[in-house]
């Protein structure tokens, strides 16, 4: 006959500590993803006489109009070495990046890019480019050269 010998029960108090970080941990990460659904549908491009100004999540700014230097739309197929090459912050899901990447090139850039085909590459005097995917990629070159005093 074999004696049964049950563990001595855990402190409950470290599983309810456990269970709480995890549940933290869930709770911040459906967030993240919630904001990043949010900004792939939501994020704009306000162009005005002070700059340009990002909005749609945590990555928004103003960029000041005296920062902005030519912009251009460039297709990514043809113009590989401004391809997003690795992302340091931010967010890459099948068909959206926005945050912090390095390009093909070696540059640091801000985007928000849905198109690879009609992107705007904004390149600026602040240490870093934008690539960005306004749904009018033209007019939006024309209003950023506006601005910045280039016609």
């Amino acid at each position: 006959m074999a004696d049964t010998f049950p563990i001595i029960p855990a402190q409950s108090r470290t599983l309810w500590v456990l269970v709480a970080i995890i549940s933290a941990f869930l709770v911040v990460v459906v967030l993240a993803l919630l904001a990043t659904a949010r900004g792939a549908r939501n994020s704009r491009f306000e162009v005005s006489p002070s700059g340009l100004q990002l909005r749609g999540d945590l990555y928004g700014r103003l960029i000041p109009a005296s920062a902005i230097g030519a912009p251009r739309i460039v297709d990514l197929a043809t113009t590989p070495e401004l391809s997003p090459n690795y992302r340091t912050a931010g967010t890459a899901v099948s068909g959206y990046q926005a945050g912090w990447f390095r390009l093909r090139n070696g540059e640091k850039a801000l985007l928000y890019l849905t198109d690879r085909r009609k992107a705007v590459y904004v390149p600026t005097t602040q240490g870093f480019s934008l690539l960005l995917s306004p749904q009018q990629p033209e007019r939006f070159v024309e209003q950023l050269r506006s601005i910045a005093g280039r016609q």
